[in-house]
């Protein structure tokens, strides 16, 4: 382990928060903004994290609780913990373990890891890092082919669910990017490249990392028949070819005959439709603030959702998590479970796979010491009798 692993590691970093200046000095900018940044303003990408400060907690004082239960049971699986990780593209990116080494610390902490499409690692590769479950998360790239190939890829090897995520009919305007270059730097010619050097020059050790990996491959798990891997193009213009419907979960439901889960909803109209489709769950989310900017904050999202579905399917979260408090928020308003995304992001771009190992330990301990705060001796007690929402809550 390297000193500055051993240091991630170590209880100095006590906080999500404490990850990103790490980050911050370890990989060049465009990577870093990637990561951290969101679309236009990023004001929905603020809101995600400020909401959870309206929702105050109701604690009973005088419980004492042991060792509080963490476990939650999602698409018929047991979990360890009421968070999985979030799928995250370009993870090989932060570093060159990437989605292999979230999948692995996922795994060891008893948890479940979602693999996006846009990923640097093969399927097969994450799937056998770790001995819990693993989801596939699918883009439409590539055309329908390729996206019926890497479903059955994915059934082939193993994966427990699909994640089918309906909010990118085309990608955000992510304008930290446009000024990073980071299109430039994936996908660009060598001399598109030539202005967005320096950035990289300023982090060789990333630089050494990266090179030594190989570079970042294409898209391993986008086989386009007739053509092969996709390489790495302009994912804006493939994502803006490939936008999902509510009509493509028929002939996706031919090739996944599993659970799926419908990831980008925020209304109890969508809420309802997916319910009429027969999916098993759904994500409520705003991909991070990543895509439609003035979107309401998930949290905010949540209780109309919750009683959209009337217990009909699981609930799950994702956008804003970054302590254990807000973990149990989600939950006492209704969550299943939730996604938590940057939060193990920023550890896997700091420290690589001791940094996501990090990460899910302080998210772990931050929700037992929540529980036995708020006299709960389970996740699966939490309600809303824990909270104090603000009654315009109420008001859809």
């Amino acid at each position: 382990m390297s000193k500055l692993q051993r240091s991630v590691a170590s209880p100095h970093v006590i906080c999500i928060e404490d990850f990103r200046p790490i980050a911050r000095q370890r990989v060049p900018k465009s990577v870093f903004d990637y990561l951290d940044g969101g679309a236009e303003g990023e004001v929905t990408l603020r809101e995600n994290c400020r909401v959870f400060n309206d929702v105050t907690f109701r604690p009973r004082h005088a419980v004492a609780c042991g060792k509080c239960n963490l476990g939650v049971r999602v698409l018929g699986f047991d979990l360890a913990l009421p968070f999985l990780l979030a799928p995250v593209g370009y993870s090989r990116l932060m570093h060159p373990g990437g989605e292999v080494a979230a999948s692995r610390a996922a795994g060891r902490a008893g948890t479940a890891y979602i693999l996006s499409t846009i990923s640097g690692h093969r399927l097969e590769d994450v799937r056998a890092a770790s001995s819990r479950p693993v989801f596939y998360q699918l883009y439409l790239m590539g055309g329908r082919g390729a996206a019926e190939a890497a479903i059955d890829r994915a059934r082939n090897c193993g994966f427990s669910a699909l994640v089918v995520t309906i909010d990118t009919a085309v990608s955000g305007i992510r304008e930290r990017d446009y000024r990073n270059g980071m299109k430039e730097l994936i996908s660009g010619s060598v001399f598109e490249k030539i202005p967005f050097v320096p950035q990289i020059l300023e982090r060789p050790g990333w630089l050494i990392d990266y090179l030594r990996d190989g570079g970042l491959p294409g898209l391993p798990n986008v086989i386009i028949p007739g053509k092969g891997q996709m390489p790495l193009v302009d994912i804006n213009a493939a994502l803006a070819e490939s936008t999902p419907t509510w009509a493509d979960l028929k002939w996706i439901r031919e090739h996944w005959k599993g659970p799926i889960v419908i990831k980008g909803v925020l209304t109890a109209d969508d809420a309802r439709r997916a319910v009429d489709e027969g999916v098993a769950a759904i994500s409520v989310s705003n991909h991070g603030g990543r895509q439609l900017d003035g979107l309401p904050a998930a949290l905010r999202a949540l209780p109309e959702v919750v009683e959209a579905v009337q217990g009909r399917i699981e609930v799950l979260m994702d956008g804003g998590i970054r302590r254990g408090t807000d973990i149990v928020k989600a939950l006492c308003l209704g969550a299943r479970a939730v996604l938590c995304g940057r939060a193990y992001a920023y550890g896997l771009a700091a420290a690589g796979e001791a940094g996501v190992d990090r990460a899910i330990e302080i998210l772990r301990t931050d929700l037992e010491r929540t529980l036995r705060l708020l006299g709960c001796e389970s996740v699966a007690k939490l309600d809303r009798s824990y909270v104090n929402v603000p009654k315009s809550w109420d008001e859809v």
